[in-house]
């Protein structure tokens, strides 16, 4: 299924419930492998985060081995968002390095103004940090306005960055931001 109409956490939660996680943090490179992809950790020019592509049938996620740990699982959780919500585009885009299809995550898709890359995005936030665990924790927290502490906490419980734990407050419609 492919499209404006896919529901990004929904296709998210799918894939935790398939697999039984249901605590942080996410085990996003083992979610991959259940996916089927191989990953690939490689130095890359520091503006691109990750790719995926076909390669013999089998899809590979390349991920930037020189970026933050957090940010390569979100770059591993985005390109998973790929492959099962744009898995018939895999074949069907630019093709680069020996004729293998590619999506990449990179400057454009970190913008997020693509259709695919918004959802990939949505995806992955709702993969690293489930409505459902995210929400358990934030209401455990005091928040205060000059204390970072709860945003830190939250990432580090998470493995994603401060910023992630930002924006997934805002999406999910929490008051402290």
């Amino acid at each position: 299924m492919s499209g404006s109409r896919l529901d990004p956490a929904a296709e998210a939660q799918k894939v935790l419930d398939g697999m039984g996680v249901d605590s942080a943090p996410i085990p996003v490179e083992r979610i991959a492998r259940s996916l089927g992809a191989q990953l690939r950790f490689s130095p890359l020019d520091d503006e691109l985060s990750g790719m995926i592509f076909m390669r013999d049938g089998a899809p590979i996620i390349g991920v930037n081995a020189v970026h933050h740990p957090n940010r390569q699982r979100f770059t591993i959780a985005h390109e998973c968002g790929h492959l099962v919500m744009h898995h018939d585009r895999l074949s069907n885009v630019v093709h680069v390095d020996k004729q293998f299809p590619v999506l990449m995550r990179d400057q454009r898709s970190a913008t997020g103004t693509e259709l695919m890359e918004i959802q990939a995005n949505k995806f992955a936030a709702a993969l690293l940090m489930p409505a459902r665990l995210f929400d358990q924790e934030v209401s455990s927290l005091s928040f205060d306005i000059d204390d970072d502490a709860p945003f830190e906490e939250l990432a580090k419980k998470f493995k994603v960055s401060r910023q992630a734990v930002e924006l997934r407050i805002r999406s999910l419609g929490h008051w402290m931001i």
